[in-house]
C-alpha cells in the first residue's frame, strides 16, 4: 500500500488515496502515534470489498483532539502495523493558501517525511501577517504577503491598516495597503535611524488592521520550509554608514536588524 494523494481539506479532514494490491481488511486500523508523546489515536477503516488497486480514506481529525506536533501513521490490518508510505509530498503553496483562510485555533497539514513515509504536521493557529516578499528599495523597507486564519474574504475590499515598527521605547507607523487578504508597506528607512539615537537594536514589525481586536505579527509559516533563521536570508544595506538586514528569528518571526553585530531573538 503506498499513498498517492493526501491533503488536509478545509474542513480538518484527512483524505487519503491509495494505490493497494488487496482490499482493505474489515478491521483495518488507521494509527496516528505522536512523536514527543507516543500518545496513539486508532481510527477504524477497513470493510470487506472486492479486489482494487486503489482505495480513498477519509477521517476527520478535530474529533480525534491531537496534540500540537507531528503524528506519523501506520496502517494496521492482522499483525504488526506498518508505517504508511506516501509518494505525494503534501506541499502545494496554492491549496495551504486557501487553508490559511479560514478562521483557526489549530491548523493541520499532511506531508511526506524525508525518508517516504505519510506524516501529519498540527500547530496551534492564530491570525498573523504572513510574508512572502521582503527588499529595500530606495532607501526604503518594503513587504508583501497574506492574511492568515484571520476569517477575512479573499476580495477585492480595501482595509485600512498600518505597519508598525517598534524597537523597544521607539515606533515608526507608517500606513499599510490591504486588499482582501493581500498586504503591502514600505516604510522609510531614515525613519527608522532617527527613532533610535544609538542607531541600533532589534525592530519588531506588526500589522495593524482597523476592525481586528490585535495587531498581526509579522511570520512565514504556511510554506514548508522550516527554519528560516538559517535558510533564508536577506540582502543587507546601509544607510548613512549603518548596516540594516531583515531575518527571522528562531519561531519564524520577521525582525529588522539595525547596527553592526546584532541578532534576532
Amino acid at each position: 500500500m503506498v499513498v498517492t494523494d493526501a491533503e488536509v481539506t478545509l474542513a480538518d479532514v484527512l483524505s487519503l488515496k491509495m494505490a493497494i494490491q488487496e482490499p482493505l481488511a474489515a478491521g483495518t486500523q488507521l494509527v496516528l502515534r505522536h512523536r514527543g508523546s507516543g500518545a496513539e489515536r486508532r481510527v477504524m477503516l477497513g470493510t470487506p470489498g472486492r479486489r482494487a488497486r486503489e482505495a480513498s480514506v477519509a477521517v476527520s481529525l478535530g474529533p480525534l483532539a491531537l496534540l500540537p506536533g507531528r503524528w506519523d501513521a501506520y496502517l494496521q490490518q492482522d499483525g504488526p502495523r506498518t508505517r504508511m508510505q506516501s509518494v505525494d509530498p503534501g506541499f502545494s503553496l496554492d491549496r495551504l493558501d486557501a487553508y490559511a483562510l479560514g478562521r483557526r485555533t489549530m491548523a493541520y497539514r499532511a506531508y511526506r517525511t524525508r525518508n517516504g513515509f505519510l506524516a501529519i504536521k498540527i500547530a496551534e493557529a492564530a491570525p498573523v501577517a504572513d510574508v512572502r516578499a521582503v527588499w529595500f528599495r530606495e532607501g526604503r523597507f518594503e513587504v508583501t504577503g497574506l492574511l492568515a486564519y484571520t476569517g477575512l474574504t479573499d476580495d477585492d475590499q480595501h482595509h485600512t491598516a498600518r505597519l508598525a515598527l517598534r524597537h523597544s521605547d521607539a515606533q515608526v507607523i507608517v500606513t499599510a495597503t490591504v486588499q482582501g487578504v493581500r498586504f503591502h508597506a514600505a516604510l522609510s528607512l531614515c525613519d527608522v535611524l532617527a527613532a533610535t539615537p544609538d542607531s541600533q537594536g532589534v525592530w519588531e514589525p506588526s500589522l495593524e488592521i482597523d476592525g481586528m481586536d490585535e495587531p498581526l505579527a509579522l511570520g512565514a509559516s504556511l510554506d514548508d520550509v522550516e527554519g528560516k533563521r538559517r535558510r533564508v536570508h536577506y540582502p543587507a544595506t546601509r544607510i548613512d554608514g549603518v548596516p540594516i538586514k531583515p531575518s527571522f528569528t528562531a519561531d519564524d518571526q520577521l525582525r529588522l536588524e539595525v547596527g553592526p553585530g546584532m541578532s534576532a531573538a
